[in-house]
């Protein structure tokens, strides 16, 4: 019975899933915290472009 747990333990198949799964998660986890902040002043930046187009008069106002 031991010897397949010993086994289990040495055996090395799969180990590069494992490190193909960390390092996505790592990825995956840098680009939301890069994205998060952007995602954040662009609303504000936003704001002020539509606060900007709707003080802007429109038509003329001609003779």
């Amino acid at each position: 019975m031991f010897t397949g747990f010993f086994d289990f333990l040495r055996d090395e198949t799969g180990a590069v899933t494992v490190d193909w799964v960390v390092l996505s998660a790592a990825v995956i986890g840098m680009g939301m915290a890069v994205l998060t902040p952007v995602a954040f002043s662009t609303d504000s930046a936003s704001q002020g472009v539509a606060d900007y187009v709707g003080s802007v008069p429109v038509g003329y106002e001609g003779e």
